[in-house]
């Protein structure tokens, strides 16, 4: 009986030995599994945070790249816009020259029609009468149709050629045919004489004004011609 218990107590124990034997393999196990799963979500985690940094980097270089592309872009049409510009205001600058030597060539048209048909020339002289006695010209000033148009200022010399019976053309200029002013200032012997004639041009003729210095006076005589009209 005491062997029958025994026996049984022993089986017992090993029975009770064996699934100890089991529950801690299967610790084990459970143990390995649980590792082996920790070190694969560690590593997930590792892929998962290198492809978020790998996201964002890639991100900045897009956003870098279509920074320097609208950049390029803006300059792009900034220029363009200054070639529009400037190809516009060269447009327009021809186009005014075009129009200025239009212009230029129609007034010339114009002045030389006028000129062919009136024809008239206005002459002024200066002479100082020789059997005159002792004069000596200083300043003239002359003036045509109250517009100043020349200035002179005589020498000895100039005044010995004058005596001479030298005859100074002090103006010679086409006009229009009508009626004109013709007013000469002149200083003799240091005093201040003013004579003033009004002539009437002619179509295709040159009118003539002569100032002639007489004994200190000046005396204005005015004759016209055709044979020595340019035209």
């Amino acid at each position: 009986m005491k062997r029958m218990i025994v026996a049984v107590t022993a089986g017992l124990a090993l029975a009770s030995a064996g699934r100890a034997s089991a529950q801690d393999v299967q610790q084990q196990a459970y143990a390995q599994k649980r590792a082996e799963l920790v070190k694969e979500l560690q590593e997930a985690q590792r892929a998962l945070s290198d492809l978020r940094s790998q996201r964002v980097q890639l991100q900045a270089r897009i956003e870098n790249v279509i920074a320097n592309m609208m950049q390029q872009r803006a300059q792009a049409l900034l220029m363009s816009n200054e070639m529009n510009a400037l190809q516009q205001l060269d447009a327009m600058l021809t186009s005014s020259q075009d129009n200025l030597l239009a212009q230029r060539d129609r007034f010339t048209t114009i002045s030389d029609a006028v000129r062919r048909r009136s024809g008239a020339m206005l002459v002024v002289l200066l002479r100082a009468d020789s059997s005159s006695g002792s004069q000596l010209l200083n300043q003239a000033t002359l003036s045509v149709d109250n517009a100043q148009v020349e200035a002179r200022s005589y020498t000895v010399m100039s005044n010995n050629a004058l005596s001479m019976g030298a005859v100074d053309q002090l103006y010679r200029a086409n006009v229009l045919p009508i009626g004109h002013t013709v007013t000469l200032q002149l200083t003799v012997n240091g005093q201040p004489q003013t004579q003033s004639l009004n002539v009437a041009a002619q179509g295709e003729t040159v009118t003539y004004v002569q100032f002639a210095v007489r004994n200190g006076q000046v005396v204005a005589t005015t004759w016209t011609s055709r044979g020595t009209t340019p035209f």
